[in-house]
């Protein structure tokens, strides 16, 4: 009988780029079947903890808290440097130092929200938000800061908001990493030989769309917030990279990193294992 496998994967143009050649069965599937949903990121995290995916894109800070049920597949991830979200606000000149001001973040467990935590921990009151609706209501001035990550990152400043702090370039400094921010995790139960199966389906379809980069634009246009196809290619140019392929020891080193530094802000987390896979064909 084949195996289901219920998949989540995020509508951001990296993971519909990357996921393109299993969605239109471009690629093996490895007698498996897979019941795939796309969804906004924070939408995932929580959908995770209640244990409704058996592999699915999560946020790394989501995945500390998940590690005991999930396990970090080696392909499929989000991180690199120049890829971080940017603290965006909606006047000049102003930073978070109050607690009478408003910041919007991307979702309670998402990457983005720790690195906030991390840097401006406790000075303004904060309102998790769709990441979509963060820039439009900055512009409103409904709110006076937020964490912009996705397509938002190109767009900012023709929406007419204000860089306060690239959040991503701080972590590089601090730490001479690469940032991690998200990445396919799977359920330790399907046990080692569905979790390789899958792992290699993944990396089939990120090696077709990376030799077939046009071919993505339709699936990735349908699901964007963005439409222009110079920014979805700009979006998958700096989140789809050699670490989303294989994380590799530098990506592992920046797990690590980041379980780390998220220890030391409020001692929830644990590390992150990466899945170890066998070479197909190995006894």
């Amino acid at each position: 009988m084949t195996q289901t496998i219920r998949l989540g994967i995020s509508t951001c143009p990296n993971d519909t780029f990357a996921f393109h050649g299993l969605m239109e069965n471009r690629v093996d599937r490895r007698g498996l079947n897979f019941e795939i949903e796309l969804l906004d990121i924070q939408e995932l995290n929580n959908h995770l903890f209640k244990q409704h995916f058996d592999i699915a894109k999560a946020s790394f800070h989501a995945a500390m808290l998940l590690t005991d049920q999930y396990i970090v597949l080696p392909s499929g991830s989000a991180l690199g440097f120049g890829v971080g979200p940017l603290l965006l606000s909606s006047t000049p000149d102003s930073s978070p130092n109050r607690h009478d001001q408003l910041a919007l973040c991307p979702g309670e467990h998402t990457t983005a929200t720790l690195l906030y935590d991390m840097f401006y921990p406790n000075v303004t009151q904060v309102e998790h938000v769709v990441f979509s609706e963060i820039m439009p209501r900055l512009h409103k001035r409904s709110a006076d800061f937020g964490v912009c990550i996705h397509e938002g990152r190109f767009t900012w400043e023709s929406s007419g908001l204000f860089l306060v702090e690239d959040l991503g370039a701080r972590w590089e400094t601090e730490t001479q990493c690469p940032l991690p921010l998200g990445g396919i995790i799977g359920r330790r139960s399907l046990g080692d030989d569905v979790i390789a199966r899958v792992q290699g389906v993944i990396r089939d379809s990120l090696l077709y769309g990376l030799a077939n980069p046009q071919e993505p634009l339709p699936t990735m246009r349908e699901y964007a917030q963005e439409f222009d196809d110079l920014v979805l290619m700009k979006h998958v140019e700096l989140y789809v990279n050699d670490w989303t392929v294989d994380l590799g020891v530098v990506g592992r080193q920046a797990l690590d990193e980041l379980s780390r530094r998220s220890h030391l802000g409020n001692g929830r987390q644990k590390g992150l294992d990466v899945f170890a896979q066998p070479r197909e064909g190995s006894a």
